[in-house]
């Protein structure tokens, strides 16, 4: 039996039953619904071409702000 990976395992995407109910994502798992790597989306966070909210030290993309960006095109 494979077993899903943990939340903050640091390896690979976290996997949640709620993933699609939830209002925000975290950076990595951005990357991986963008099909870009984890540094290339943290790059872009930084350089606020990604829609991020801070809470604290963490970085948390709101799902409706990512669909937007989107449908809009990504900032040059």
């Amino acid at each position: 039996m494979s077993k899903a990976k943990s939340v903050g395992s640091g390896v690979g995407l976290p996997r949640h039953a709620d993933m699609d109910n939830r209002l925000c994502i975290t950076v990595v798992e951005a990357a991986g619904m963008l099909g870009i790597s984890r540094n290339f989306a943290y790059e872009l966070a930084r350089q606020n071409k990604l829609p991020i909210v801070r809470l604290g030290k963490r970085m948390l993309i709101p799902r409706a702000a990512l669909e937007e960006m989107l449908k809009k095109g990504v900032p040059e």
